[in-house]
């Protein structure tokens, strides 16, 4: 009897042990690291999980909810060296802020580079206009309500400010690049009748909604992932509308990077003229964006110092519905941090894969 105790407690001792040098042996081991994210809603979900696949990896990482940033400050930040990486870059759209000149002359891009492939064109994105409006003046592009008079009258004395002669369309914050890109195409496409209003994206999507749902005129942009696309049902009550010359690297309006923001070609043709009449005519939807690629900036140095964070972020992929439903969850009130936690039991087998490759690159 004394024996089988003794027994059970070598082999306690030794599995402690054991766990104890495995533990020391993770790569992230006693690594600090400090992670940013987005200040929109749908990058919650892919912050968190690879949050929580860098722990997994032994590192000590910030709550990226601690350090929420539009992409005006998330490179500075980076490049300054007040954050190590994010994974909600869009591109091409971010690459003006690669372009972008620090104080001491450098440009970003020489301290931050994009990495990986999370979710390469996942983020189709676009405009979207009521769906019995369209119909009703048959518009199938932004340059057919532009030149519809009637069209303009009905849609400003139902808009944002109305009364003003002018389309007043649901855009971006000011701190998301997307308001830039918006504001550029309206004047390299000669829009004069079509404004974007600036405010807190949500509040502007309820208003959307809210109209797309009352058959009233609305433009608004929006992309996937998102739960966005579940209110806002494109051949539902919306449509997507098109854009016949997508902006090129003109940059009209003369913004710092703003040669980055060509998105040429936008095409979507997957799309059918019933969600996008402008593919009517050749099945082609002239959506006037790129599906960008929604994937991690880091900086340079931490991908040096940290080959097993580094391969973590150039593997992982992610597919755009499955995140979605994710957002349509979260967005639902359920806690973030579970839900990761669960989509990595769901799906142990592949992070298993990531996590195995990722220590092998620090071996």
């Amino acid at each position: 009897m004394k024996l089988s105790i003794r027994l059970i407690s070598v082999v306690a001792v030794f599995a402690l042990v054991t766990a104890a040098c495995a533990q020391d042996d993770a790569p992230g081991e006693g690594v600090s690291v400090t992670m940013a994210r987005a200040n929109w809603s749908t990058g919650y979900f892919q912050a968190e999980l690879v949050r929580q696949l860098m722990q997994e990896l032994g590192y000590e990482v910030s709550d990226p909810a601690d350090l929420e940033l539009g992409p005006n400050l998330a490179y500075l930040a980076m490049a300054q060296g007040e954050a190590d990486f994010w994974v909600n870059s869009w591109y091409p759209g971010h690459n003006s802020w690669l372009a972008a000149e620090m104080p001491d002359g450098s440009l970003v891009g020489e301290h931050v580079r994009r990495v990986g492939a999370l979710m390469l064109a996942g983020g189709l994105q676009g405009y979207l206009m009521t769906k019995s409006f369209a119909e009703e003046y048959g518009i199938a592009t932004l340059d057919d309500l532009n030149n519809n008079p009637d069209a303009i009258a009905a849609y400003d004395a139902q808009d944002a400010n109305p009364g003003n002669g002018i389309a007043d369309i649901y855009g971006c914050p000011e701190s998301w690049t997307c308001d830039d890109i918006i504001q550029s195409q309206i004047a390299f496409s000669g829009w004069e009748n079509i404004e974007q209003v600036l405010a807190g994206y949500d509040a502007m999507f309820a208003e959307a909604t809210a109209k797309a749902d009352a058959g009233e005129p609305m433009v608004a942009y929006t992309w996937t992932p998102s739960s966005y696309i579940t209110a806002l049902r494109p051949g539902d009550n919306v449509v997507w509308v098109g854009v016949v010359n997508p902006i090129d690297d003109s940059n009209p309006l003369g913004r710092e990077g703003g040669e980055e923001w060509d998105q040429r070609p936008g095409t979507t043709s997957a799309i059918s003229a019933e969600s996008c009449p402008s593919a009517a005519d050749d099945g082609v939807c002239e959506i006037g964006w790129v599906a960008a690629d929604v994937i991690a900036s880091a900086r340079h140095d931490f991908l040096a110092n940290n080959p097993a964070a580094a391969k973590l972020l150039e593997i992982v992929k992610l597919n755009v519905v499955d995140v979605s439903q994710q957002i349509v969850k979260q967005d639902a009130g359920e806690d973030l941090g579970s839900l990761v936690t669960q989509w990595i039991a769901d799906n142990q087998d592949q992070v298993d894969e990531w996590l195995a490759e990722a220590n092998a690159a620090a071996a």
